[in-house]
């Protein structure tokens, strides 16, 4: 087994990012310049999904046009994580999300899981 770590890679038709009620993820709220928790504020919707959210289709419905906070390779600027340690933080924050969102043996989580490889294939 390869002691390469593992690459992070987003999964189809799963969404957990786009539950953005504040109260649920305080921390990425308080990671935002006022500007962005400004958008971010606005982008959430009565039942705590983004107003973007497909969640028949489970898609962003502006996925080229989102804001930067959306995008998981700004994550290191935001969380002031070094580059090098992207890729985990990012399977950290999507598993806990994947796992606060479907629960920690969903179907989304073991194929999040599955997902996640490493670089050297």
């Amino acid at each position: 087994m390869s002691s390469q770590p593992l690459q992070w890679q987003c999964i189809s038709q799963c969404g957990a990012c786009c539950r953005l009620a504040p109260e649920e993820r305080p921390e990425a709220l308080e990671a935002l310049n006022d500007e962005d928790q400004a958008t971010y504020l606005a982008m959430v919707g009565k039942d705590g999904w983004c107003i973007h959210y497909d969640s028949g289709g489970r898609r962003c419905r502006i996925y080229d046009e989102r804001p930067r906070f959306c995008r998981v390779r700004n994550m290191d600027q935001l969380f002031g994580v070094e580059p090098d340690q992207l890729d985990a933080f990012a399977i950290g924050c999507c598993q806990q999300q994947i796992r606060s969102v479907y629960g920690g043996r969903s179907r989304e989580m073991r194929r999040f899981n599955r997902a996640q490889r490493r670089p050297d294939g």
